[in-house]
């Protein structure tokens, strides 16, 4: 009997994910094909086509990307020193990782609210400049809205991926430093040759879930900016929204389809690296 309760809950995930994603996901691939859901004339890949002519779509792409070649790296570098500085303390170390996880259960318009108030034009941030002589941007402007965006992402995220580097270091036998120290290593190249290779199952799963994570920040974006953000905070996010409120419904399905090819092909290319690394470390 208790050999049924696994598979009966798999069943039921399964079939909830089948319903409720899966089968959504397909029907819509109809609207692909279609100019409109009114006519319904079939065009084959011709919105495949004119998207990518589409200066909307094109913009939220370049944002998009290059919010996530900003933010996932710094979250990675940071999270993983975090996590070296916490497992090293000798003291207080739960209370300095319960420090790094608060903003996770921070509800996102909080987030929002808060963070709108440190960077506006008229906000915390610009009054502590204003106390140096220093008249502070607007921060949420074009020119520093993609900066602004990436600091709150990592305020937010680098305890998650912190303590998955603390699961990942822990499991690493103290008996490699031991040895790699007798052989006369110092502290760096034990980091380089002990540390970072049988860390490396770690960093891609990390590097996976902050991928994943990275769209979340639109949530925070359109509480501060609203529909209509600065040009350099379009996100692609934005531009299927807007599609959806239009009833703009195939080239809101085409934007979804090739957003979801683009994660799928790079999480099993991650996947691929990581199966070949670990093989080599066999």
């Amino acid at each position: 009997m208790n050999k049924r309760i696994p598979i009966l809950m798999l069943s039921v995930s399964g079939l909830g994910f089948i319903t409720f994603y899966l089968f959504p996901f397909l029907f819509s691939f109809g609207f692909v094909m279609m100019d409109n859901p009114l006519t319904k004339q079939f065009v084959g890949l011709q919105n495949f086509v004119t998207l990518f002519q589409y200066p909307y779509f094109v913009r939220g792409l370049k944002n998009t990307a290059v919010f996530m070649a900003l933010a996932i790296p710094l979250n990675l570098i940071l999270s993983l020193g975090a996590a070296l500085a916490v497992k090293g303390m000798k003291r207080y170390r739960n209370i300095y990782s319960l420090v790094f996880l608060i903003p996770l259960v921070i509800p996102s318009a909080t987030t929002a609210f808060f963070w709108e108030n440190v960077f506006s034009r008229h906000g915390v941030l610009n009054k502590i400049l204003w106390q140096f002589g220093v008249e502070g941007p607007d921060w949420l402007s074009d020119r520093y809205a993609i900066g602004t965006v990436t600091v709150i992402f990592l305020w937010k995220n680098i305890g998650y991926d912190m303590a998955l580097f603390i699961s990942g270091l822990n499991n690493i036998p103290t008996q490699y430093y031991e040895c790699a120290a007798v052989e006369g290593a110092g502290r760096f190249w034990q980091f380089c040759k002990v540390t970072m290779v049988y860390l490396v199952p770690t960093i891609f799963l990390t590097l996976i879930m902050t991928i994943v994570n990275s769209f979340k920040v639109f949530k925070e974006i359109y509480a501060i900016t609203g529909q209509y953000p600065p040009d350099s905070l379009y996100m692609l996010q934005h531009y299927m929204n807007n599609m959806f409120l239009s009833l703009q419904y195939p080239k809101l399905a085409t934007a979804i389809y090739i957003l979801t090819a683009v994660i799928v092909l790079l999480i099993a290319c991650l996947f691929g690296a990581e199966s070949k690394y670990a093989d080599k470390l066999k």
